[in-house]
């Protein structure tokens, strides 16, 4: 069954916003984790505005299951993943001054940047994910950087999910398909929720994960946060398994 990782960014961000530790996101972090989430997800950026240095190293004991650090490569990142060792780093090409991930990887244009980067982390004993936007003539220069696996950037696909679910999948499908079939792992995230994250991974079965934050914090305060992570896995059951 497709992984679940939720992304705590916005834990962050509502703490920031008051200052303090409350809400904790390490206590965040554990929860999820106990309410059945199967990995942690989080994208420090160099102005801390969400997740900060000091979070990066008060989550690394407490996550249990699969931590994924998101981020643009530069020296400063790299020598957080190489203290942190992460199960998975994917590498985003936004710099600092982006709102929030909004492109994925031209890998032909940065072809050998990227092999040197993935080569790097891969040293460490890590699995290093490429954000790609969803074209099918990116995944071989992807699979040439020697990533593990690309993660798809879903905003296109959820806009247009309401109005032609068929089409919004179809660039989506067609990308996966060739990145499974040069062996690299597919996952996923950007605005997926509740309403079009069944359909994606019915699309696309082999989707190996799904990365989700703000529409899960965000659903969060209307359910609660252990009914919110049920209502998820809850989709991806389905999805799985048809019932």
């Amino acid at each position: 069954m497709t992984r679940l990782s939720v992304n705590i960014n916005k834990i962050a961000t509502l703490r920031n916003a008051r200052g303090g530790n409350i809400p904790s996101v390490v206590e965040a972090a554990v929860k999820i984790q106990n309410f059945g989430a199967e990995g942690i997800t989080i994208h420090p950026r160099p102005d801390e505005r969400h997740i900060t240095r000091k979070d990066v190293y008060a989550l690394k004991p407490v996550v249990h299951t699969e931590f994924n650090i998101e981020g643009y490569p530069s020296s400063d990142f790299l020598k957080l993943i190489e203290e942190i060792r992460p199960e998975q780093v994917t590498l985003v090409p936004d710099g600092p001054d982006v709102l929030t991930s909004n492109a994925g990887w031209d890998c032909i244009t940065h072809q050998q940047k990227l092999k040197e980067i993935v080569s790097t982390i891969q040293s460490w004993g890590l699995r290093v994910s490429l954000f790609l936007d969803p074209n099918p003539e990116m995944v071989s220069a992807a699979a040439d950087t020697g990533t593990n696996r690309i993660e798809l950037y879903t905003e296109a696909y959820a806009s247009g999910y309401g109005e032609n679910a068929e089409q919004a999948i179809s660039s989506y499908l067609e990308t996966a398909i060739k990145a499974k079939n040069l062996g690299l792992g597919v996952n996923a995230g950007h605005d997926l929720n509740l309403k079009n994250l069944r359909y994606f991974v019915e699309q696309i079965p082999f989707v190996e994960e799904v990365s989700i934050g703000h529409a899960l914090v965000s659903d969060a305060l209307d359910y609660g946060m252990n009914n919110t992570i049920q209502m998820y896995l809850e989709q991806l059951n389905r999805a799985s398994y048809g019932f």
